[in-house]
């Protein structure tokens, strides 16, 4: 009996180990290309785990020459700018679906998850022909139409882990002479903390990778985003893989540091508001 659990842990503990595998490899190769010279990439060398020559080459071009760091300002202030703006109007809103009795909110909530079900190629020339109206092509504003795309998500998030917040608090607050937004600021909000954690973390890091927008609004390079930045790695004949795969090791960096020191926040904040207490 023993020997047959064990075996069992060793197989489960195989099949583990191979599916981690499976899903770090190509980040590891991506690592492992970006020390690669083109010669190598696209030479015998190329399936090599270690590379033949080993270089800093594409570190320094994308660093130093192609402007990577400038991509990497703007993503962050874009990202950053989107997440603070989706959990301030997220909040509101899912409070306000989460509180308030009124008819059809069922109906609300299911056009809210069927906006984020919509393709992107859908509203970008809408919005090209709307901004290029205002006056905001090349420029921040791009944050905007960035909360089309997250803040469904985070209403429907927020929304759940505050119906999971016993209503008695509130009323409490109420009694106490607390008005409706220092019962939200002082007592739902903080409650609510793994759910805005989660939702923080998915809109910075679904802000962080958005490609489309970006490079139809902002045509201009000091306005391009990390994403973009990285397409644009390329001659007129060919794509310059080491420095793609070296600019990827790159930008990679600031979204793994937020996962892993969130990392209990994010585990949290999708457990706790999908289960009924």
């Amino acid at each position: 009996m023993k020997a047959t659990k064990k075996r069992r842990w060793i197989i489960f503990a195989a099949f583990v180990i191979v599916y981690l595998f499976i899903m770090i490899f190509p980040f590891l190769w991506i690592f492992i290309t970006s020390f690669k010279t083109s010669g190598e990439i696209f030479g015998t060398g190329a399936f090599r785990a270690i590379p033949e020559d080993p270089t800093f080459g594409n570190y320094v071009t994308v660093l130093f020459e192609k402007g990577i760091l400038k991509a990497i300002a703007n993503s962050f202030i874009v990202a950053t700018t989107t997440t603070i703006y989706v959990i301030i109007v997220a909040t509101l809103c899912a409070y306000a679906i989460s509180r308030f009795r009124f008819r059809g909110k069922s109906i609300l909530l299911g056009i809210i998850l069927a906006v984020s079900m919509f393709p992107q190629m859908i509203i970008t020339g809408p919005v090209y022909n709307l901004f290029y109206k205002l006056d905001l092509l090349n420029s921040y504003a791009v944050v905007l139409p960035y909360s089309t795309i997250t803040l469904p998500m985070g209403v429907w998030i927020l929304v759940t882990h505050f119906n999971q917040i016993p209503l008695a608090l509130e009323e409490s607050a109420e009694i106490d002479g607390a008005t409706r937004f220092q019962t939200l600021y002082k007592i739902v909000f903080p409650l609510a903390a793994p759910g805005v954690f989660t939702t923080a973390i998915i809109t910075f890091i679904a802000a962080w990778n958005e490609f489309l927008l970006t490079i139809t609004l902002n045509t201009n390079a000091a306005y391009h985003t990390v994403p973009v930045a990285i397409s644009f790695l390329r001659t007129q004949f060919s794509i310059l893989w080491g420095e793609v795969a070296a600019a990827t090791a790159i930008v990679t960096i600031p979204t793994l540091i937020i996962v892993l020191i969130f990392q209990k926040q994010i585990i949290s904040g999708l457990t706790t508001g999908g289960v009924k207490e």
